[in-house]
């Protein structure tokens, strides 16, 4: 598939039809924005409201006081042209859970680019939790991704982003993500990186490597054990970074990470006001991060 827009689903054995093709290099495609707002209990329950674009939100059943959404893809991604925004707010006290069904797969754009936005708002001891699926740059795909996260006091986010360069087979695209955070109206973690081919092949970069797989945790410190061979960075205020690399999406998976800091923070727990929050046992061999928790460049 190139820089073009399907015009249904494709099925399992080709690509989707397509209509006219985008001129590479262009913005055909407006912003499409999905967003997610979590707000104080009426009538005992906590009011969601939502707002669908490229991704569409379906509420699934709570789970222990955590109000689940799903999001679902109403069309193909990702393509020359698109631009992908998704918007989060919880508000303080509230614990959200963000699923999502399926993958990413940003697709050849034939010199186009597209664009993947999130932003996120985490109220005073509310808790944000979202376990993404991998995120594919095919070969020809060139695509910017940027969060910017902004946690009042107490509040806690656990994120996961998998990127994965290239289907089977296949050398990958470009990829420059970048991640914003603030804690308190104060930098929490500036990180910039680039993934491409070139850095992929690089012994001191990707080292052969085509996943990058990361999990953030915003607002508290994770200090319970790390997947053999994960790379653990302290911020310089509470924040962990746990990342690993790997030639298989499957492999070094860090969806335990997830669950033993979704699982050791909560609400009930976050001390408002204080930059001491810790997620697990007692505290790992992890490096910390000058300049207040920022990094830049390339993995």
């Amino acid at each position: 598939m190139y820089g073009t827009r399907p015009t249904g689903p494709a099925d399992a054995g080709g690509p989707a039809p397509v209509d006219a093709p985008t001129p590479a290099g262009t913005s055909a495609h407006p912003v499409m924005t999905t967003r997610i707002a979590l707000s104080g209990p009426t009538g005992g329950r906590a009011r969601l409201d939502v707002a669908g674009g490229a991704l569409s939100c379906r509420r699934l059943p709570d789970e222990d006081g955590t109000v689940r959404v799903a999001l679902v893809a109403t069309q193909a991604l990702l393509l020359a042209g698109d631009h992908v925004r998704i918007e989060l707010d919880v508000a303080p006290g509230l614990v959200l859970e963000v699923v999502e069904i399926t993958g990413t797969v940003a697709y050849d754009m034939q010199g186009g680019r597209a664009s993947w936005d999130v932003d996120v708002q985490v109220g005073a001891g509310a808790l944000l939790v979202w376990d993404a699926l991998p995120f594919v740059v095919a070969t020809g795909a060139d695509v910017t991704r940027s969060a910017r996260v902004e946690l009042a006091e107490g509040a806690v986010a656990v994120l996961r982003e998998t990127f994965v360069l290239g289907r089977t087979g296949e050398a990958g695209g470009l990829l420059t993500t970048s991640t914003h955070a603030r804690l308190a109206g104060r930098p929490l973690l500036v990180e910039t990186l680039t993934v491409s081919p070139e850095s992929r092949r690089d012994p001191a970069l990707l080292g052969g490597a085509r996943c990058l797989d990361t999990v953030t945790v915003l607002g508290a410190r994770y200090e319970d054990d790390a997947p053999a061979g994960a790379d653990v960075l302290q911020l310089d205020r509470p924040g962990t970074l746990v990342r690993t690399f790997g030639t298989d999406a499957h492999r070094g998976d860090l969806a335990v990470t997830v669950t033993r800091a979704r699982a050791a923070v909560s609400p009930s727990v976050v001390d408002v006001g204080s930059e001491s929050t810790a997620v697990g046992g007692p505290a790992g061999s992890g490096r910390t991060l000058d300049g207040g928790g920022r990094t830049t460049g390339t993995p």
